[in-house]
């Protein structure tokens, strides 16, 4: 049957896909404007089935404030091109509305929101996905609650963002210094006392060992000195080889070599001081804290040594940070 330009503009209105798209939907469908619809999103579904396993990289951070409430959604896709395309902003500028409007407690809440033209945000993504052929997805959503909210979204290339929430009203300029401070700097969380306890048990793991490893070091570097061997001539099999071949070693020493990092490392781990280390690894955490908890960081938008809770407090001393969220589509 013939499918006339006013039909294909029909359907195209009707569900946002390409002309092409529209005119074989509507072959295929014989000229039936409900199979079309189905068919486009079927396609859609299908694209993006093929495509489940490529990154979403690029895309566009979106942010809403509306009173004492704010979201942020990340809209990803695969390519700085369609990212930059003026329907893939409006998209993620209409996922954004409906989620300020709605207000869903999570992101499978906001994949079922309706956007003004009817479709939800889900089916929307997929109709997009199928339109261009490349791997749309909601990356990320936020919905954030406080006295006083700002928003920030990185103006070069729109995919990093961060919403701040204070517990009462601050100066535009230091809200929204705070808000790119949490933007630039990736805070774990707003103080020590709300650090997670995983990333805590975490960084004391890695702390521990790694001042294990540093004593262990310590010792073996000694033996070799004390055995007149160069540290730095066998720090790794490969050097040990090497710096044979070239002289700097003999035979002898090598072997030595070998045998002392051997005996005394285990001899170090076996006999190593629990308090110390300890001690160590403490201060170690101390220092993740100060330059990972948004209250300690070094204020960026002023010296960068005044701590971020500081440079509030000098404002407002009633003044804090209680909540932020933060979004980056290249990480």
């Amino acid at each position: 049957m013939e499918i006339k330009a006013a039909d294909v503009m029909k359907l195209r209105q009707m569900t946002g896909a390409g002309m092409m798209d529209c005119k074989k939907a509507l072959v295929e469908a014989e000229g039936d404007y409900t199979r079309a619809q189905e068919i486009i999103r079927e396609k859609g579904k299908l694209v993006a089935a093929k495509r489940a396993d490529r990154e979403t990289t690029e895309g566009a951070v979106k942010s809403r404030v509306a009173g004492g409430k704010a979201i942020m959604i990340a809209l990803g896709c695969e390519t700085d091109f369609v990212s930059k395309n003026s329907e893939f902003q409006a998209l993620a500028d209409a996922i954004a509305d409906a989620a300020i409007a709605a207000l869903p407690a999570d992101a499978e809440g906001l994949k079922a929101a309706v956007l003004a033209d009817g479709r939800t945000v889900e089916e929307a993504i997929t109709q997009q996905t199928g339109k261009t052929g490349e791997k749309h997805v909601l990356v990320a959503y936020a919905l954030v609650e406080a006295p006083y909210i700002v928003s920030y979204i990185h103006a070069l290339n729109g995919k990093l963002g961060a919403l701040v929430g204070f517990n009462k009203e601050v100066p535009a300029d230091l809200a929204k210094g705070v808000a790119m401070q949490v933007a630039s700097m990736n805070p774990v969380s707003i103080s020590a006392a709300d650090c997670p306890a995983a990333v805590l048990e975490q960084e004391r793991q890695v702390a521990v060992e790694k001042t294990k490893e540093e004593q262990i070091q310590k010792a073996v570097d000694a033996a070799l000195r004390k055995a007149g061997i160069n540290p730095a001539h066998c720090d790794s099999e490969d050097h040990i080889e090497s710096n044979t071949a070239k002289g700097w070693l003999t035979p002898e020493q090598a072997q030595q070599a070998r045998e002392i990092k051997k005996t005394v490392a285990e001899q170090k781990a076996a006999n190593m001081p629990a308090q110390m280390v300890e001690n160590i690894a403490n201060g170690r955490v101390q220092k993740f804290l100060k330059e990972n908890t948004l209250e300690e960081q070094g204020y960026q938008m002023g010296d960068g040594k005044t701590a971020v809770k500081d440079a509030i407090a000098a404002v407002d001393k009633e003044a804090k940070v209680v909540v932020f969220k933060r979004f980056s589509l290249a990480e």
